[in-house]
């Protein structure tokens, strides 16, 4: 895939129309590298104690529900909390529009001049701006506060999250649940597997390569997972 787009003014427009919520792509990554980790961790942990696949199986199920509720629960707070910060901060810049409207457009003309404009162009910008206060209040959200344009949606972040931690976190429980031989090798290798496909599936929203960026994901999980054998054979 491309981030490449056309520049003619049909497309352009059709673009600009199709506003931009954003992705849920850190819920993702969150949510599918966390539960990777921990539920394999859980699993390394109780073959590094020699216990039965049965105490496997309970422990990674109990895992997957509760730890994925917790969570999606978690980041629903935290995303409730941002909206709601946002909710002050627009009540704050009308009130502020309404009380103390001379000031706000000094504010709006020095935050335009710190753009670079100036002049009768810079005039011209905040008198134009100002006349639309919806626009006028997004640009101070922004600008003034460091606020995204879009509000955060707790709903679909928390969903997003379990989702993603369900999808990964099952993948070191199924050759249990399948009962297939040597299943804790095969855990291993599909659990490691999906380490550095999420890595490489996350590259594309950045500048790494995919396999340093699979490989970089690869390590974070395979050494959580270590650590978790290694201390539960402490106890075998």
């Amino acid at each position: 895939m491309t981030d490449e787009h056309g520049h003619t003014p049909t497309q352009i427009a059709e673009r600009l129309a199709r506003r931009n919520t954003g992705t849920q792509l850190r819920d993702i990554v969150y949510g599918a590298i966390d539960g990777a980790v921990t539920t394999f961790a859980i699993v390394a942990g109780v073959e590094g104690a020699g216990l039965s696949h049965g105490v496997i199986l309970a422990l990674g199920a109990a895992n997957i529900l509760a730890d994925g509720f917790s969570m999606a629960a978690g980041n629903f707070a935290g995303t409730r909390a941002e909206l709601d910060d946002r909710r002050r901060v627009l009540d704050t810049e009308r009130r502020h529009l309404r009380d103390h409207r001379a000031g706000e457009l000094e504010e709006l003309r020095q935050i335009l001049q710190q753009q670079g404009l100036s002049g009768d162009i810079l005039d011209g910008a905040t008198e134009a701006i100002s006349h639309n206060e919806e626009r006028w209040i997004a640009l101070m959200l922004t600008e003034e506060y460091g606020l995204a344009r879009d509000a955060p949606r707790p709903i679909r972040a928390a969903l997003t999250t379990f989702l993603s931690f369900l999808c990964a976190g099952i993948v070191p429980l199924l050759p249990f649940v399948l009962g297939l031989a040597n299943a804790f090798v095969i855990s291993v290798v599909s659990t490691l597997a999906v380490f550095f496909l999420i890595g490489a599936a996350k590259s594309r929203w950045s500048l790494a390569p995919w396999w340093r960026s699979g490989l970089e994901t690869f390590l974070i999980g395979s050494s959580a997972a270590a650590i978790a054998y290694l201390v539960a054979s402490l106890f075998r």
